[in-house]
């Protein structure tokens, strides 16, 4: 299915962060509910105004997928569960590779379903960080396009 990717406005971030939490609950299950109380203030309040935002809504207008790029890195993208593997996230990426310029991405590694996404759509491991950016046991994943090296 192809859907319209749209822009973000600050009044959605309700939105978009009861997307990210339901696609994390559902995919980051090393994630303990601390870290969850931990990393959802920060998106909201700090990371969403840190990157540019496209999302895609569904018929009623709802957000369910999002994605935040700054510079050429994809900072996250979330799709909510209900619509997972209907084709939102490969949308949402290459519109960031072909509109926004992307070429680099990390991801957690114990994500292993994202971190096959990334490998499948055309994305090398370049290296790996034994924490994430705040300083937490959770293994990053960088990579990068392949085609961009």
């Amino acid at each position: 299915m192809n859907y319209t990717i749209d822009r973000v406005s600050n009044t959605e971030y309700h939105q978009i962060i009861d997307v990210w939490e339901r696609s994390v609950r559902a995919t980051h299950h090393f994630l303990t509910e601390d870290d969850i109380a931990h990393y959802k203030p920060l998106i909201l309040h700090t990371y969403l105004d840190a990157v540019e935002l496209r999302c895609v809504r569904n018929a009623e207008g709802n957000i369910i997928g999002f994605l935040g790029v700054a510079a050429d890195n994809v900072e996250m993208l979330f799709i909510d569960p209900a619509y997972s593997r209907q084709g939102i996230g490969r949308q949402l990426l290459l519109y960031a590779i072909q509109q926004l310029k992307v070429t680099k991405v990390d991801v957690n590694e114990q994500n292993e379903q994202a971190a096959g996404f990334y490998r499948h759509c055309g994305f090398e491991v370049i290296g790996r960080s034994a924490l994430d950016p705040s300083g937490k046991p959770y293994p990053i994943l960088h990579l990068q396009l392949a085609m961009a090296k």
